[in-house]
């Protein structure tokens, strides 16, 4: 009785998922589009790659320091020796903190591309729901992202409305 109850069940569930309309879009593609988008990743990658290059000269002023205290160790007293390796690691520890501050978890980077990007990924998600409520979708599938579609009929792909419901102009 139980496992017809839970087939009952099991059915009526996919009845409902399969009397809903779903369609997909490629949000990669969408944002491809948008000038405003291509112009805000061009900056964070500008300004990702300067805080590279200055962390990177950070790296190679104390693999100097690192290599000149190789070669004078020797002729250095104990708390000499103590000094300039504390010099070394204080620097190593000051550029690790730098690359924290700027491409961590909570970055400067990241916040960044919070003021740049989302308010465009924002305007996306508006008019993807403002294209399904015209016509009538339930679900709406991001073919870019991390749910994988076996298989699309391009018929269900809504990327095109949704560019148009941007007032996007496609070059």
């Amino acid at each position: 009785m139980k496992k017809l109850f839970v087939l009952g069940m099991l059915l009526g569930i996919l009845g409902f998922i399969n009397a809903q309309k779903s369609a997909y879009v490629d949000t990669d593609y969408i944002l491809s589009n948008i000038p405003e988008y291509k112009m805000a990743q061009e900056t964070l990658d500008k300004l990702a790659a300067d805080w590279q290059k200055e962390i990177d000269a950070k790296y190679a002023e104390i693999d100097k320091l690192y290599k000149a205290y190789q070669a004078d160790a020797l002729l250095l007293t104990e708390d000499m020796r103590k000094k300039r390796e504390n010099e070394i690691i204080n620097k190593e520890k000051e550029v690790r903190e730098l690359q924290k501050q700027r491409f961590g978890v909570d970055g400067e980077l990241f916040k960044k591309r919070q003021e740049l990007v989302k308010p465009i990924q924002d305007k996306v998600y508006n008019a993807i729901k403002a294209v399904a409520e015209k016509k009538g979708i339930a679900f709406v599938f991001d073919k870019a992202g991390a749910v994988t579609l076996l298989y699309t009929n391009s018929k269900y792909d809504l990327s095109e409305e949704v560019i148009k419901e941007l007032g996007v102009k496609k070059k």
